[in-house]
């Protein structure tokens, strides 16, 4: 059995870690690809050689040439510019939504079968813009953000409560960022809410803190973190290839779910190897419900901006 393919656009911090942790465990072969020559290259070479001692056999690459890229069974997007000071955050919308265009169009020519998952800010528009300009199916098209808050938020309510990261299940629903709606009710620890075992004010500060957890990480490291983003990306990258069904928050695109329509949002869904699966529907409180939709409001005005 020939082994899968997963291609990485952007071989900075975030790509080159998922690609180091996609061939350690051995998930599939990687190709690396950054418009900065010498970078991929550098980076998946360092990689291959620690094969021998970490003992993986997937090979990695290097390139700045999409057809390297050929018949990806998924495509990984994190390119684009992070935030400098000064900038707005539409002059971030407006210069990433042209590289995500871009890249896109490379990857709709080269893996037209492939699974896009967008990891480029600001998240929820940035998906929504590979899936517009790809033409692919919805399920083909995902956006990883969920996975990392809700790990954020299973990190802070382990140190919380000193037990196994294990135990621990936390639900996030909305954007990415600062509209971020945990779900404390649907969030465990070993089975039992953590309702019922933290005050609402603890609760409600470590939902605070996942919600800032990009910008905590940045205001120490002046750069973005890409540990855990990388940790996420890998999570969903092994639900796709080993046909996992797990369910996941993702912002898929939804056609009436949650009462939201022609958007993409963070909302659990079962990740498989045709993609988005399924997108699993929960009860919502009106309170939660409200900050859903303020979330998907907050994502519209976006999507807006740019056309898509």
């Amino acid at each position: 059995m020939a082994r899968r393919k997963v291609s990485i656009v952007g071989a900075g911090n975030v790509g080159a870690t998922a690609g180091q942790r996609i061939v350690d465990q051995e998930l599939a072969d990687v190709v690396l690809i950054d418009i900065i020559e010498g970078v991929p290259q550098g980076k998946a070479l360092d990689l291959a050689e620690s094969g021998p001692i970490e003992g993986y056999d997937c090979r990695i690459s290097g390139t700045n040439n999409y057809r390297d890229t050929a018949n990806s069974d998924i495509v990984v997007i994190t390119a684009g510019i992070p935030r400098k000071p000064g900038m707005s955050r539409d002059d971030l919308l407006k210069t990433n939504y042209g590289i995500v265009k871009s890249v896109t169009e490379e990857v709709v020519k080269n893996s037209p079968n492939g699974i896009i998952i967008v990891v480029s800010n600001p998240l929820d528009a940035m998906v929504q813009t590979a899936f517009r300009v790809s033409r692919f199916p919805k399920q083909r098209v995902v956006g990883m953000a969920g996975v990392l808050d809700s790990a954020r938020f299973r990190a802070f309510i382990a140190m919380e409560l000193n037990v196994s990261v294990e135990n621990i299940h936390a639900f996030v629903l909305g954007g990415h960022g600062d509209s971020m709606v945990p779900l404390p009710r649907y969030s465990t620890v070993a089975g039992i809410p953590i309702t019922e075992l933290l005050p609402k004010e603890t609760i409600d500060r470590l939902a605070q803190r996942a919600r800032d957890g990009g910008a905590e990480i940045v205001s120490y490291l002046k750069t973005s973190a890409w540990y855990a983003p990388a940790s996420a990306i890998v999570e969903m990258v092994d639900a796709i290839l080993n046909d996992r069904k797990k369910i996941l928050p993702c912002a898929a695109y939804l056609e009436g779910e949650y009462g939201i329509n022609g958007l993409y949002v963070g909302v659990p869904v079962k990740l498989g190897e045709k993609g988005v699966e399924q997108v699993i529907e929960i009860n919502l409180t009106l309170e939660e419900r409200a900050a859903l939709h303020k979330s998907a409001a907050a994502v519209k005005e976006l999507t807006d901006i740019i056309g898509v």
